[in-house]
């Protein structure tokens, strides 16, 4: 159940109606003003995503091409994550992250700092099918009395394999098969752990992700141990803030930690009204259920959902 405590504090968090912060791009135009009247028109770009409490996400640009994403620190005026994203053409070749996550799905951004590099692997017709990780977590050792804070020192290595496997019929993104293990130093490597998630659809968008966890021994996958269904409904028909940014960026995001499944609504061209999270391990499941409505701009994309205000700015 302390997963869906977290699930009801991410939902909570999603309250806010409007942000106080600096709405302004980098040459210091008002970007409130283009979401609310008709001034954006032609190519635009995601810019940020904000709340009251903090910038979620900034997203800057090389040219056409997203190529940094600054996201929350630990805690506010700390240093931004920072997400760093290459290119081999125009398809994602790799990610480096650098920050902080909530890994212990408390709700709360964790003070161990995380650092990761995503290799993307790509099939004959350009689709994407593997994705390897690399990942250190750092904590700070306590202090003695009197002494400055020490450093950060280097807590636990891990490497990861994503598989991905696509519906044959509708070419749509079917399943997510994780392999994790410890890499210790003078111990060979092995994964001990994987995840399997299953997306549905209704139409284009994702009706349902279903994430099983369980340990793997020589290769086999034991019997899953956790199961968690997360289901998106009553999508509107607008443009979501999401398509534009790269999917395999959006994916990355997703596997950024082990629960980040309750976002998958962002690699649907549309946005659900009502979503939904069930610990399937329960002998009943028990759904923390969240609705709202959206926000548009005069050229259909959303600006405000969830509590979230989506800003854009012109290409």
């Amino acid at each position: 159940m302390k997963q869906l405590f977290y699930f009801i504090l991410l939902l909570a968090g999603f309250s806010s109606v409007h942000s106080c912060k600096d709405l302004l791009d980098d040459d210091g135009n008002p970007l409130v003003d283009l979401n609310n009247t008709g001034g954006l028109i032609g190519p635009r770009a995601l810019y940020r995503e904000i709340t009251d409490a903090d910038t979620i996400a900034e997203y800057q640009y090389n040219g056409l091409l997203l190529s940094k994403v600054l996201s929350s620190g630990v805690a506010a005026g700390k240093p931004k994550s920072i997400t760093d994203i290459m290119y081999s053409g125009d398809k994602v070749s790799k990610i480096n992250f650098n920050g902080f996550l909530d890994l212990d799905d408390n709700g709360i951004i964790d003070t161990d700092s995380v650092s990761y590099t995503q290799l993307f692997t790509y099939g004959n017709i350009g689709r994407l099918e593997t994705i390897s990780e690399n990942r250190s977590i750092y904590r700070r050792p306590p202090a003695l009395p009197g002494m400055p804070p020490n450093p950060m020192a280097l807590l636990r290595k891990s490497k990861t394999l994503y598989s991905l496997e696509y519906n044959t019929a509708t070419a749509k993104l079917e399943t997510i098969t994780m392999r994790n293990g410890p890499d210790a130093s003078g111990i060979p490597f092995a994964y001990t752990d994987y995840s399997k998630t299953t997306y549905t659809y209704l139409g284009d968008n994702i009706a349902r992700a279903e994430r099983n966890y369980g340990p793997m021994t020589g290769g086999v996958f034991g019997t899953a141990t956790e199961r968690y269904g997360y289901d998106f409904s009553s999508y509107d028909t607008q443009i979501s803030p999401f398509t534009l940014l790269p999917t395999a960026y959006k994916i990355s995001r997703l596997l950024s930690t082990e629960r980040n499944d309750v976002e998958s609504f962002i690699l649907s061209p549309n946005s659900p009204k009502r979503l939904s999270v069930s610990d399937l391990t329960l002998p009943i499941p028990a759904p923390v259920i969240q609705t709202t409505n959206y926000s548009y701009d005069p050229q259909t994309y959303m600006t405000k959902g969830l509590g979230v205000n989506y800003i854009y700015k012109p290409l």
